[in-house]
């Protein structure tokens, strides 16, 4: 048996803080969304029916309500994984096969992760053939969900083994400041993961044609070069093959930098609103906002390695989580494990900082096309993604990395001074 510590303490009370302030926090949005979601805010009364007003505040508390459901599964799976003695278990278990310390590390770790996709599988069914299912949303067949799913496991297992095989030998033989070389690594793998992933990844689950509207192309092209942009090109993914959702994005790096429109998102917008979410998209690039993210995911990254570094030092931290036989792979699995525990009370910051961004990429966006385009280009999304125009304040400030509906849509009625 593990003798527990003043750690097991300390990791259960934050625990218990944050997982209390989650479902607080959640409640509130509930309680928020039942109050509002009776009448249209006046400010959208002219454009958002009553129907899909009330079906987004339904569609907004059942994922809510599902999300209190899959915050007491996850809680539960995280006190099994450590002070319950899954994690040790399965340690044990594979020390038994007598590999070298590298390997076993690397099939602790490989395991573990394919156990999680497992355990995590019948809330992400839920998820998708329920709630998805009953508001209009999902698209897709269990054949084709689970063909994804197969794709997702080999890509892993083609990736992750010999990555962490790598982490492990570094964490190892790069002495007292491995975690410099590591995050090194890391850093370098997810840049290169931003410029394959477009050209070679995403490929192989949605298919990606060129632009064919004539018309709508001559106008991007037209904005592109106005801002000094170039891509890759322009493409058309068949997210309707999947999903009712509409969306578009720039992704990749460099030279496999490309747009992305999900045709569902065509279908609902005519020429000027597209364009004017492009600008917006453009706006993040020319602010520099990708960048910046890279630059905030690399700080907190180095930091994150240098407190294991110190961490995977300290035997109460094997002991507190009920981990048996320290060892380099068991001390980065129980960091990632609880490091959501303690981290949870920043995402406020984060949460601003995202806003942040979003504000000034509509600025952006209102200076190169019409407001009022992209205006009309957000209402329709919000209506046919079934966003919620009241989410609760609090909420919003901690979860939404995209300012709430009226405050957005306040913001670009200010970039037009004549509108009503």
């Amino acid at each position: 048996m593990n003798e527990f510590n003043e750690f097991t303490i300390i990791f259960l009370f934050a625990l218990a803080l944050s997982v209390s302030v989650q479902w607080w926090l959640k409640l509130r949005q509930i309680h928020h969304v039942q109050h509002y979601g009776t009448a249209v805010p006046q400010a959208f009364f002219e454009m958002i029916l009553l129907s899909d007003h009330q079906k987004a505040a339904a569609y907004t508390l059942a994922k809510t309500r599902f999300g209190l459901i899959t915050l007491t599964i996850e809680t539960i799976l995280l006190l099994i994984w450590t002070l319950g003695g899954l994690l040790n278990y399965l340690d044990q278990s594979w020390q038994l096969l007598g590999w070298s310390p590298l390997w076993t590390g690397m099939a602790v770790v490989v395991s573990m992760t394919f156990i999680s996709y497992l355990l995590d599988l019948p809330t992400n069914l839920y998820e998708t053939f329920r709630i998805e299912t009953k508001f209009g949303f999902n698209r897709m067949t269990l054949g084709l969900y689970f063909k994804d799913l197969l794709k997702s496991w080999l890509i892993t297992l083609l990736v992750l083994p010999p990555m962490i095989l790598l982490v492990l030998w570094l964490m190892t033989h790069a002495g007292a400041y491995w975690w410099l070389s590591v995050w090194a690594v890391w850093m370098t793998f997810s840049l290169v993961m931003l410029w394959a992933y477009p050209a070679f990844i995403a490929p192989l689950f949605n298919k990606f044609t060129p632009l064919e509207d004539v018309e709508l192309k001559q106008r991007i092209e037209d904005l592109l070069h106005r801002n000094g942009f170039s891509s890759q090109g322009i493409f058309v993914m068949d997210g309707s093959k999947r999903s009712g959702h509409g969306n578009a994005y720039f992704a990749g790096l460099g030279s496999q930098k490309r747009i992305v429109f999900f045709d569902t998102l065509l279908e609902g917008l005519t020429h000027r609103e597209v364009e004017a979410v492009l600008a917006h998209e453009i706006g993040h690039f020319k602010h520099r906002h990708v960048q910046k993210r890279i630059a905030m995911v690399a700080i907190i990254s180095l930091a994150n390695l240098a407190l294991l570094g110190w961490l995977m030092q300290q035997l109460w931290f094997y002991q507190g989580l009920g981990v048996s036989t320290p060892s380099t792979h068991t001390a980065l699995m129980l960091f990632i494990l609880i490091m959501p525990v303690f981290t949870f009370f920043l995402n406020p910051i984060m949460a601003w900082a995202s806003r942040r961004h979003e504000f000034e990429a509509d600025a952006f966006a209102a200076q190169q096309t019409e407001p009022e385009a992209l205006i009309s280009a957000l209402i329709r999304l919000y209506r046919d993604n079934a966003s919620t125009l009241t989410p609760d304040p609090l909420y919003s400030a901690f979860y939404d990395s995209h300012p709430p509906a009226p405050l957005r849509i306040a913001h670009l009625v200010r970039q037009a001074p004549d509108m009503p």
